[in-house]
């Protein structure tokens, strides 16, 4: 009586994320300092035009905001796929195997990288947080600029980087929408700048009558402090951390 034996493979596993490092030159260590104080710039002085009027004053600052974003993605961050295993050096007349993934720098590598990740937080990401918004209170029969430059807003500051270091796999994003990731400066500036709107909400039913009270002035206010404290914090003191739910 003969007997067989089955052979299966183990399922691969996945290797744990790691954290997000920026690029190791001068100039990306350099500007990952200066763009959180250019993006809050951006925003305080457009400040008194988006209580004034928010519509066009939000339109207006979506051009150069995203300008901050592309060119802090592009000048800082590993695009996604660039972050290979390194291979073992070659031994003594070897010749130098390529390292796999490692993508083109330049034009190819990083400007189309980061203009697809702008496409795509703009078309993908805005109409997704502006459903959010709306579950959340925004209002349903008025205001439907104002909210959907506010999600359009919070989109650039929280998705455009983490789709250009994550791209758009399904496994890693809902890794990144149940906290899953270790916190680096990409994914500390999407936590702060969800939770800096989220908290922006709370002046707005308070019976002060202020101008800046008005939808949606202190969602953006809240999304983009704390975008720059997130991203600080992120890149610093919870580098490598994971946020615990226990």
């Amino acid at each position: 009586m003969s007997s067989t034996t089955t052979i299966t493979k183990a399922p691969k596993t996945r290797p744990p994320a790691a954290p997000i490092n920026i690029l190791d030159n001068d100039t990306a260590k350099l500007y990952t300092h200066i763009h959180p104080i250019l993006v809050l710039s951006l925003y305080a002085f457009q400040f008194k035009s988006i209580v004034a009027d928010p519509v066009p004053a939000l339109l207006r600052t979506l051009i150069p905001l995203s300008v901050l974003q592309i060119a802090y993605v592009a000048i800082c961050l590993p695009p996604t796929g660039s972050n290979a295993t390194p291979v073992a050096p070659p031994k003594p007349g070897q010749k130098k195997k390529p390292v796999p993934g490692k993508l083109e720098s330049g034009i190819q590598g990083k400007i189309i990288p980061a203009f697809l990740s702008l496409l795509l937080s703009t078309l993908a990401a805005t109409p997704v947080l502006t459903i959010t918004l709306i579950l959340f209170g925004a209002p349903i029969a008025t205001h439907h600029a104002h909210t959907l430059l506010c999600a359009a807003h919070i989109s650039l500051l929280a998705t455009l980087p983490l789709i250009y270091v994550h791209g758009v796999e399904g496994e890693k994003w809902r890794e990144i929408v149940a906290l899953l990731l270790p916190i680096d400066e990409v994914y500390g500036a999407m936590i702060g700048a969800v939770l800096g709107a989220w908290l922006g909400a709370v002046p707005i039913p308070l019976d002060w009558d202020r101008e800046w009270q008005k939808w949606p002035v202190t969602i953006v206010t809240g999304a983009y402090t704390g975008f720059a404290v997130g991203k600080l914090v992120g890149g610093t003191l919870l580098k490598g951390k994971k946020i615990s739910f226990e």
